[in-house]
């Protein structure tokens, strides 16, 4: 693994990059206005790529993936910021464009794209050799996904779009949408991965579960 990865990038500025096993991911930042992280995953055994969220910026996105070895796009939710250049990189790569379930109508009828491929919880995304586990995180939106891959020797890297950031969920809509999201975090993430797994957000900086755990119970009792 990379250890000289930090996470922490600008938007016009270079990505980062680290390695871990047989998968390499490049974190791109896009948009002055929202900062978007964009994520390129990358099969080395193969060069078969997979990219998480195609926010904005078409043009500096494809000059950081491969037309010939992108193999789908996943958009974590369906909320706007997170594939307004979904079309443009489909049209230039023809790539399967992977949404979670619920969200899939509406990234459909955002985007002008067809959505190929509707995913939910223990459903994989292939990254040649490599696999992404899809985890179903309600609240953000209705059908966000987490997307977890478990490197040799048990340490996961999670892909969390918008429904985990350092210091706490996404914005929800309501207090039912909180809890259901809160409820998932606590059940679907927190208790089932370790404290150093590595998590990569929908904007910002990464961090650790482990960083993140003592706040729980902080963070419910803040609501929505």
């Amino acid at each position: 693994m990379s250890e000289s990865y930090t996470g922490q990038v600008t938007v016009g500025g270079p990505p980062a990059v680290r390695e871990i096993g047989d998968l390499r991911v490049t974190k791109v930042a896009v948009d002055p206005r929202m900062a978007n992280n964009a994520y390129l995953l990358t099969c080395l055994s193969t060069g078969d790529q997979v990219l998480v969220d195609a926010a904005d910026d078409a043009p500096t996105l494809l000059t950081v993936l491969d037309p010939e070895r992108l193999r789908a796009v996943v958009t974590t939710h369906q909320h706007w910021d997170h594939h307004r250049a979904l079309a443009d990189v489909v049209a230039a790569t023809g790539a399967e464009v992977v949404v979670g379930a619920p969200d899939a109508a509406a990234v459909s009828e955002q985007t002008g794209v067809s959505v190929t491929r509707e995913v939910s919880d223990g459903d994989t995304v292939a990254v040649g050799s490599c696999a992404v586990e899809v985890v179903r995180v309600t609240g953000h939106t209705p059908g966000a996904i987490v997307l977890a891959f478990t490197e040799p020797g048990g340490r996961a890297h999670l892909f969390t779009g918008d429904s985990l950031f350092p210091g706490g969920p996404g914005r929800t809509p309501d207090p039912e949408a909180f809890a259901s999201i809160m409820d998932d975090l606590e059940t679907k993430v927190f208790a089932r991965f370790r404290d150093d797994t590595w998590f990569y957000p929908g904007h910002g900086d990464d961090s650790t579960l482990g960083t993140e755990r003592p706040r729980l119970a902080e963070w419910r009792a803040r609501g929505w």
